[in-house]
């Protein structure tokens, strides 16, 4: 019988890296470190087998759709698709950086929104019956929901809205925010926030469309808030450590088989939190 596989991005230190640590522990197939830096994520690999544990590597830069297809190829071919995807790989810019906002607003949609959703255009078809999608959002997705204009929130609340319509708003905020013109466009002064409003709205696009498509496979797919964890891209007051901060990510990766809920769904510690 062919091994089970957990795929997760970006996960070669933080809290990808812990996420691949606690799947190590706790799921029963090949657990794969992912990362754009071939050393970095061997020395990942190395990492975790020096505690025991035996994940294996495969190169993936979610920004390059090359790395992307290679990948995917590689998991249809050795595995014959994929039973976990947790889409963790992310950037953000520190609230010190001098860079202009249009270029943050470009850069952080870019690997946040637009990235992550190559990878799904291109994973989510391998994923198994039973199986099991993680999107890592952000709780600045929910607070920055709440900036938005009342006509975004209503698209962004909406039921019928579409992988292209949230392409369209994704691309606009980009548009919008190089020319300085976001806020009149009814947009929040934070682009990592709207890239993580993009990210919990497509993993809620897939799931309906998961659930018209493939009604009897039970695959799950749900976005979840790691919380306010210690890593590059936080403070390092943040209260959580890289490891508690995987902990909903892999409690959603590891729902029980037959489970039906949560399923499009944002969640944080564990719960389903209103949207």
């Amino acid at each position: 019988v062919q091994s089970g596989v957990a795929v997760v991005t970006g996960s070669n230190k933080g809290i990808g890296l812990a996420i691949v640590r606690a799947l190590c522990k706790q799921f029963n197939g090949d657990v794969y470190v992912t990362s754009r830096d071939v050393g970095r994520g061997e020395e990942a690999v190395k990492t975790l087998n020096s505690e025991g544990l035996k994940p294996k590597f495969h190169q993936l830069d979610i920004n390059d759709l090359n790395s992307i297809k290679n990948a995917a190829a590689y998991f249809k071919g050795k595995y014959d698709g994929v039973d976990i995807l947790i889409n963790n790989a992310g950037t953000a810019f520190k609230a010190s950086d001098t860079t202009p906002f249009g270029v943050q607003a470009e850069v952080t949609l870019r690997t946040n929104f637009f990235a992550t959703r190559d990878v799904l255009t291109h994973f989510l078809p391998l994923v198994k019956a039973g199986g099991r999608v993680v999107n890592v959002s952000s709780m600045l997705s929910a607070s920055g929901l709440k900036q938005c204009s009342p006509e975004l929130q209503q698209r962004f609340h909406s039921e019928d809205i579409t992988e292209d319509e949230l392409v369209v708003l994704m691309q606009r905020f980009v548009d919008e925010a190089k020319k300085g013109e976001h806020k009149q466009g009814g947009w929040p002064d934070m682009s990592y926030a709207v890239s993580k409003i993009g990210v919990t709205v497509l993993s809620m696009i897939h799931a309906r469309h998961l659930s018209k498509e493939r009604p009897k496979d039970g695959i799950l797919i749900n976005a979840c808030c790691p919380g306010w964890v210690r890593t590059e891209i936080a403070a390092p007051g943040a209260p959580k450590s890289p490891d508690e901060g995987a902990i909903t990510p892999v409690y959603l990766a590891l729902l029980a088989p037959g489970a039906t809920e949560p399923h499009g769904k944002y969640v944080s510690d564990k719960e389903v939190q209103p949207w």
